[in-house]
């Protein structure tokens, strides 16, 4: 066995990677108001720029913070201040029935899946590269060729699902606001 040594910068920028995701992820779970929770969620994106700079993905870092840190959380906080988090929810009253079983049921898919994945892939292997089918990414301009390859061949069902979800679920934010709201207005009238 050979001894791998580490250097010190190198420990100090993951485990200050690693705080600012788990206490940002932390945030999302346990913070009550949502505008705190999307600005942990914040945090967390931050935290994976920091560890997609640390990996030498200078432009998956660019990424994150552009698209996801910018543009989804924005939609996220454009999406909770329509709904308008100033509206008290009655906690005993369930909407949908039956849905704290079908979330759990989702989640527990959700998690074996990745863990199925995890195993088949080799994911937990430390390697400072990824690998699009089975080739090595270039550095420099080459990178960035190869990534835009492989996102708009390999994984653009990937993305256009992801796309399509996130429009679907602020289309039905702005429904549940609408009806909401006009329930209101019925019963303040009657």
């Amino acid at each position: 066995m050979s001894a791998v040594a580490y250097a010190v910068p190198s420990i100090l920028i993951f485990a200050t990677a690693a705080v600012l995701i788990l206490v940002g992820a932390v945030g999302v779970i346990a913070l009550k108001n949502p505008v705190h929770s999307a600005l942990s969620l914040i945090m967390t994106l931050f935290g994976v720029a920091i560890a997609f700079v640390a990996q030498s993905a200078d432009f998956l870092a660019a990424v994150q913070i552009i698209v996801y840190a910018g543009a989804i959380v924005v939609l996220f906080l454009f999406v909770i201040m329509f709904l308008g988090v100033d509206r008290r929810q009655h906690a005993n009253v369930e909407p949908l029935v039956g849905q704290r079983a079908f979330a759990g049921v989702g989640v527990v898919i959700t998690v074996a899946g990745l863990i199925a994945l995890m195993a088949k892939a080799h994911w937990v292997t430390g390697a400072m590269s990824v690998s699009t089918n089975g080739v090595a990414l270039a550095t420099g301009q080459g990178n960035v060729k190869q990534l835009g390859t492989a996102v708009f061949t390999t994984y653009l069902f990937a993305f256009e699902a992801t796309a399509a979800l996130l429009v679907i679920a602020v289309v039905g934010a702005v429904l549940l606001a609408r009806r909401e709201r006009t329930l209101q207005s019925d019963e303040v009238e009657v």
